[in-house]
């Protein structure tokens, strides 16, 4: 059992910028029983600079000295009493004679031992002992001087992250500003960025990194580049951190001039044996090669009626030799479907395109699987290739940044949502069948196996753009170690080591966290519906229309009566049929199927009932409802912690919850209007469209402001915003306020479009109560937009106003560039009203 020192109150440190994420070492109160817990002495069995057991010995004693304040000496090769001792199982068999107790270990395993007059950090290799450092310095730091021994191996050989970074220092989304990569086309001069993002993967034990873009550009080929891919692999190297990377299919023709890519074209093959000799010449440790292929518009081996084992195999033979392997991505799907054709479902594509190619995989192939048919959605079942590949290797593709999860300017901690896949039984042959089992190699017997992770971090120094979004990167590596592991147990020693040991800390942060993802499920989308967000531009704010009537296939087929994909067998695409016997039989049948994924699975009357009783639309109004109130309480759980929390990351993650609690409004109504509009079927509790604190913009008295309707329609209050008539002059809205006197809060809902900072000025009786700047691009995290629309909709609150009826409230808005100072209405809130 773990015992960690917990304090009522620690009070604050100076200010963080989030940095060092959770490899702080911030100092603890502690008293002498604590140092004398502490070892005397740090020994590495490695004296090699750029060895991971030397980067071990500096780890620890930069910990020791900042959790501490303990200066411990290192010195190397030689065996003291009262030492922290690290190195491999056979270094220390050399050095300092027989190893009692500790097991066999797997690649990559360490054995950890604090119960004798040494502390024993013992890896069965290098990387091992790194790891088993950040174990022993993680309980320190947590305040926990349990006495332990034992020894931890990972569930699966393959644990990477992937970067979608692009050669112009942009990100694919990425959400913590410019690539730590790229720049301009290059790689950057300056690598220290890269070395401390080594620090972080390497101590939740990621062992390899895909740095650039799976819609990738041949230009990272070029000779200049691939020296520079090899500057980054030296950085990589001392954390026990292999460098992979992406390849874009077609670069024979566009890149080597070749009249060709035909993966089994001669040309082609020799092609990129050269360019493989090449990498291998600057990396020789290279992990391998990850392909996007015949998807989204990247080029494949389709163009040549190759099979898609022709184009991983050929990567395959090439990378072998150096002890490489091929991450081929299972996102292949035609994104020009036809909805009219009930039998269409992108939801097919993975199983349609590999099942039938299990066993054609040469040895070092892993097919790189979503861990759901789509997208990435916030809630869906698991991918049916996991249950379909038996001949396969197969790895779990996850995503840490918030692609349509908030995009890490909504707190959504997503631990519990993998593990409702890691943990789901397929059930193949009718045996248990949990898919991460099956991902890692033991259910079907294969050597290799893991997960990849899409990460994105960027130059910002909260790295994601959101202190409280790097407990998703941290969970992501414990699960990658162990995927059995608990989601809260995970957190909260995420928590302990990002903000402290304080209790209320503790508990505050893991009950916001843990309450965030079904939150977001039931303001963005429910019953299995998917994420009702724009899939057709940012993926962020709501827009349920545009989930139909494209060739995407991320359909609801939503109409005036019902809504849902039909995905049985009996009836529709036949998508419940890709599974196991038994998962398929649940899945098809309406009674069985889970109420979470109704949706996903039929398609029923919006009056159907559920097993709660509500019908379908009940349940959705309800819902958004519910996830929005919840939203609203993180902000002020998170303002109990003032005091508590240093004030740059207190301040920071305050803006955010703020933004999420109007946010979360825009995304209620949104949806909720969309639906009520589209049925015409009426909330029974009489909230949507009905809003009595509210005074519509368009209903004011305007000078210099105009109407404007807003599309989507139901991104808007009443459909219509105002702006000013031009971009060169105030606008100025005004009205005469009719409710009873009193304290309220007043609520303003305007646009932050990007293009352009306007300002704007609240005025109560010509006394200013309040201002603010449309800067939302350079304060939040998400992906901004040029037009009015679910996504630049923000809702700015001053609170305690005291207002008298008959009072004058006048808004002055002074447009910037493209963006005319809109704003959507006004609420004044008296105390406990959501509105």
């Amino acid at each position: 059992m773990r015992t960690f020192l917990l304090f009522a109150s620690l009070g604050f440190a100076a200010a963080e910028d989030g940095l060092n994420g959770w490899l702080r070492y911030a100092s603890l109160p502690c008293s002498g029983q604590c140092h004398s817990n502490l070892p005397s002495n740090i020994v590495t069995l490695n004296a090699t600079e750029k060895s991971p057991v030397y980067v071990a010995g500096t780890e620890l004693q930069n910990g020791l000295k900042g959790v501490y304040g303990k200066h411990l000496k290192v010195t190397h090769n030689k065996c003291k009493k009262s030492s922290v001792i690290v190195g491999t199982v056979d270094q220390y068999r050399d050095v300092c004679g027989a190893v009692e107790d500790v097991p066999e270990l797997e690649e990559d395993g360490f054995w950890l031992d604090t119960k004798g007059k040494n502390v024993q950090i013992l890896g069965q290799n290098e990387r091992g002992a790194l790891y088993g450092t950040y174990e022993y310095l993680s309980m320190l730091a947590q305040g926990n001087f349990s006495k332990v021994a034992y020894a931890s191996n990972p569930s699966a050989p393959i644990r990477w992250v992937n970067q979608w970074d692009n050669m112009d220092g942009r990100i694919e989304r990425g959400y913590g500003g410019p690539s730590i990569f790229f720049k301009d086309g290059q790689i950057v001069d300056d690598l220290t960025r890269v070395a401390e993002y080594a620090r972080l993967l390497a101590s939740i034990r990621i062992n390899a990194v895909v740095i650039n873009n799976v819609n990738a550009n041949a230009t990272l080929l070029t000779p200049t580049n691939l020296d520079g891919v090899g500057r980054i692999a030296d950085v990589f190297r001392p954390y026990g951190i292999q460098v992979g990377l992406s390849l874009n299919f077609a670069s024979p023709k566009t890149y080597g001039g070749l009249p060709t890519f035909d993966p089994l074209d001669a040309s082609v093959i020799e092609w990129w044996s050269d360019i493989t000799d090449q990498v291998y010449d600057r990396v020789p440790d290279m992990a391998g090669y990850l392909i996007k292929a015949d998807s989204e518009g990247e080029p494949g081996p389709q163009t040549y009626n190759r099979s898609l084992s022709d184009a991983a195999n050929l990567f395959a033979k090439e990378v072998k030799p150096y002890g490489g392997i091929v991450m081929y991505r299972a996102f292949v799907y035609d994104h020009h479907l036809d909805e009219s054709v009930w039998t269409h479902d992108r939801a097919n594509a993975a199983v349609d395109f590999f099942k039938d190619l299990d066993g054609e995989f040469d040895d070092n192939v892993v097919i790189q699987i979503k861990y759901g048919p789509i997208d990435f959605q916030v809630r869906e079942p698991p991918s049916a290739l996991f249950a379909n590949l038996f001949k396969t290797s197969m790895a779990i593709e996850l995503q840490v940044t918030q692609e349509y999860l908030g995009q890490q300017s909504h707190l959504v901690y997503v631990a519990p949502l993998w593990k409702t896949i890691l943990d789901a039984d397929l059930r193949v042959d009718n045996q248990p069948s949990l898919v991460r089992d099956i991902v890692a190699g033991k259910r079907f017997n294969r050597k290799l196996g893991g997960s990849a992770a899409v990460v994105n971090v960027g130059t910002n120094t909260t790295w994601l753009g959101s202190h409280l979004s790097m407990s998703n990167l941290y969970a992501y590596g414990r699960l990658a170690w162990n995927p059995a592991d608990d989601a809260q147990d995970i957190l909260q020693d995420w928590i302990r080591l990002t903000f402290g040991l304080d209790r209320k800390v503790l508990d505050t942060i893991t009950r916001m966290s843990m309450e965030s993802w079904p939150a977001y499920e039931q303001y963005s989308g429910n019953l299995g519906i998917q994420t009702l967000t724009d899939i057709l531009y940012t993926h962020y704010g709501p827009n349920p229309a545009s989930q139909d009537n494209n060739g995407w296939g991320q359909w609801t087929r939503a109409n005036r009566t019902s809504i849902g994909m039909d995905r049985t067998v009996a009836h529709g695409t036949g998508f419940s049929g890709q599974y196991p016997d038994e998962v398929a039989a649940m899945y098809e049948n309406i009674e069985t199927t889970p109420d979470n994924l109704l949706l996903w699975f039929h398609h029923v009357k919006y009056s159907h009932r559920l097993d709660s009783g509500k019908t379908v639309i009940q349940h959705f109004y309800d819902e958004h409802y519910s996830g929005a109130e919840t939203a609203q309480t993180f902000l002020t759980q998170w303002e109990s912690l003032r005091g508590k929390i240093d004030p740059e990351r207190y301040n920071h993650v305050r803006h955010f919850l703020d933004y999420q609690c109007g946010h979360s409004i825009v995304w209620r109504d949104s949806i909720n209007n969309f639906y009520h509009n589209l049925t015409g079927i009426p909330d029974e509790a009489k909230r949507v469209g009905h809003h009595p604190w509210r005074i519509e913009a368009e209903d004011m008295k305007l000078e210099g402001y105009k109407n404007y309707t807003v599309s989507p329609h139901e991104a808007a209050s009443g459909s219509v915003a105002i702006v000013t008539a031009s971009n060169g002059a105030a606008g100025t809205a005004s009205t005469k306020i009719n409710f009873p006197s009193g304290i309220y809060d007043l609520a303003v809902n305007y646009y932050d479009v990007y293009g352009g900072q306007s300002q704007w000025k609240v005025y109560l009786n010509n006394r200013k109560i309040g201002e603010w700047v449309g800067d939302s691009e350079d304060t939040f995290s998400h992906t901004p937009s040029i037009y009015l629309d679910g996504h630049s909709a923000i809702r700015i609150k001053f609170r305690g106003v005291k207002v008298r009826k008959g009072d004058t409230l006048k808004i002055v808005g002074v447009p910037d560039g493209n963006e005319l100072a809109p704003l959507d209405y006004v609420a004044l809130l008296p105390a406990g009203i959501v509105d």
